[in-house]
């Protein structure tokens, strides 16, 4: 798209051979690997990967009844879990720098406005995601583990098993923080007209039930764990609302702003 005022396309002479994108996306695929081993190599020696896991489990461990422990059936489990949650701490750690090279590939080829809606959003989305993860961790297990555990008959020894812990805590974290998106969700909606400021608004209702349904799928059966992510993915939506209007207002092509400023 090019530029009414200047006549002229600002990425016009930036075209680069097919070769030389794939060349670049190697190099950076490697930059985010790199990164990600870096990590990683840190991880393995400070805390180390046993450290990481009781960090990880402290929550449940923390409710389980005394004197109880959580147990490994895997007989290779008590080694390649806590190897696991070193991999997906480095990973999760490392996202600011692997989103970091993504937009280094692309963003050569976009335009300005389009730097202007794209930047902002990816860093909103990892910390947003980031922050659904630190609530989920933080406050919905505090809550639900102790919930759980009362809800546990008087004749059942509870000894969680560590690797069933680790996929129900890895789910919970992606549940968490793909819920916090909801603003970025529906800001890009809004962006590409898919839906109109009136129209998010007249659809309040609709998106409580929707994120009510949600809410009772993705956590625990405890109603405090349902309440913990049904509320904050309202006030999101209405955060979304307000950012939207904003982006819109900021983000626009040239010529839709020329065709805006016309009486």
């Amino acid at each position: 798209m090019t530029d009414p005022g200047n006549n002229k396309d600002e990425l016009a002479g930036t075209e680069q051979p097919f070769v030389q994108h794939l060349f670049e996306l190697r190099d950076r695929l490697l930059h985010a690997l790199y990164g990600v081993a870096a990590v990683l190599a840190v991880l393995l020696f400070y805390p180390g990967p046993s450290q990481l896991y009781d960090l990880l489990a402290m929550p449940l461990v923390k409710a389980l009844p005394e004197g109880s422990r959580m147990i490994a059936v895997g007989v290779v489990s008590p080694f390649l879990v806590p190897i696991k949650v070193s991999v997906l701490a480095a990973i999760g750690l490392s996202l600011p720098w692997i989103l970091y090279q993504v937009w280094a590939f692309v963003a050569p080829g976009l335009y300005k406005h389009e730097k202007k809606l794209v930047l902002p959003l990816v860093a909103a989305s990892t910390v947003l995601f980031y922050l659904g993860a630190a609530f989920c961790y933080f406050f919905v297990f505090g809550q639900a583990f102790p919930a759980i555990q009362k809800m546990a008959p008087m004749s059942v020894a509870v000894s969680p098993d560590i690797e069933a812990y680790l996929d129900f805590v890895i789910t919970m974290f992606i549940a968490f923080g793909v819920a916090f998106e909801v603003p970025i969700v529906v800001v890009i909606l809004a962006r590409m007209g898919l839906v109109t400021i009136a129209q998010l608004k007249a659809y309040r209702s609709y998106f409580v039930v929707g994120a009510a349904a949600i809410a009772g799928l993705v956590t625990p059966p405890d109603p405090v764990s349902m309440i913990a992510l049904l509320v904050p993915m309202c006030l999101l939506y209405e955060v979304g609302i307000w950012a939207a209007q904003i982006f819109i207002k900021h983000t626009k092509a040239p010529d839709e702003a020329a065709e805006a400023a016309k009486p």
